[in-house]
């Protein structure tokens, strides 16, 4: 007896939200305690001031404010939402996830929930899964989520780490379409690597310590500068050439707001076309891992950087070395 076959369909994405956090710090509050300068910081990142979360500014409060921005914007009800994927590094049970805490709050109909770890890089691996699950049916609209704290996991006195990293979530509705919104997705990983961008200690160590204490991050940003302007422009043409188009066809460059110094080395090394806009949202939100794309994204629709129908580049990387990367086309 032969199986029922599933018929597939386009996807797209239908709508963006985002939430920043209420507190903005600027370098002047960081550099003190790391022996700095605001020009070293601007210097060496491109930041001018960042967002940390309240303590009333949870993972999952942020999350739920920015999905339903994109909920809104989609035109979709909550009840809809048959799948809720959550990109997050900052969520500290580990168990339940909180993609089944955030549909719940949202109000869905036990839609399917779960959390993604792939740092920096998790926005972009949501957003392949919800695109295969609605072309391939066991999904019609697909809410997908970064979403980070990472002011509790900053080591406020660490030179390398204590200016580059924010709070911040951003939400996409991905869904069903008459033509095809999202590339085939590049991604990968390079494992041999996995200690460039880390926790610094493994949980065990943290509670067997005398004194409690934070597994804070942290990363040699050297090395990791250098692998991500190479090897992502490399994985950038790629995604480029498997949507089908060439980079003329591009309206929009939305990486992973990492560093400037990164995002520019890209689109030196990709010859992006004058006409083409792109994201540099890390100067006044910082590093949000997880979040950045989305908060990015939303940033340029408000401001009218991007428009409706845009070709926009997404391409994210960070821990594990983690990658991924789509052609996205802008509701």
């Amino acid at each position: 007896m032969r199986l029922r076959e599933t018929p597939t369909t386009s996807s797209a994405v239908l709508g963006v939200g985002s939430y920043r956090p209420s507190r903005v710090v600027p370098n002047a509050e960081i550099v003190e305690r790391i022996d700095s300068s605001d020009e070293w910081i601007q210097q060496r990142s491109g930041i001018v001031e960042r967002r940390f979360a309240t303590d009333d500014e949870t993972v999952v409060s942020m999350a739920v404010a920015s999905a339903r921005q994109a909920l809104e914007e989609a035109g979709v009800d909550a009840a809809q939402v048959d799948c809720v994927v959550v990109a997050t590094v900052s969520h500290f049970l580990q168990t339940p996830s909180a993609a089944s805490m955030i549909a719940f709050e949202l109000g869905t109909e036990r839609a399917a929930a779960f959390d993604i770890s792939a740092a920096c890089a998790g926005f972009c691996h949501g957003v392949a899964l919800a695109s295969d699950m609605v072309r391939g049916g066991s999904a019609r609209h697909v809410l997908v989520i970064g979403v980070e704290k990472l002011s509790d996991q900053t080591d406020p006195t660490d030179r390398g780490s204590a200016f580059i990293f924010a709070d911040g979530a951003g939400a996409v509705v991905v869904g069903p379409s008459e033509e095809p919104g999202i590339s085939p997705v590049v991604w990968g990983s390079d494992g041999e690597q996995y200690d460039l961008i880390r926790s610094r200690e493994d949980w065990r160590d943290v509670l067997a310590a005398d004194e409690p204490r934070m597994p804070h991050l942290v990363m040699q940003g050297n090395a990791v500068f250098r692998w991500a302007s190479y090897e992502m422009a490399k994985v950038a043409r790629e995604t480029i050439a498997a949507a089908g188009i060439t980079v003329e066809d591009l309206d929009l460059f939305v990486p992973h707001q990492a560093n400037m110094r990164i995002t520019d080395a890209m689109a030196r090394a990709l010859k992006l076309p004058e006409h083409v806009r792109i994201a540099r949202d890390i100067a006044h939100q910082g590093n949000t891992s997880a979040a950045s794309i989305p908060l990015a994204l939303r940033a340029m629709l408000d401001d009218g950087t991007a428009r409706s129908g845009d070709l926009a580049l997404i391409i994210a990387f960070g821990a594990g070395l983690a990658y991924a990367a789509q052609v996205v086309r802008v509701p």
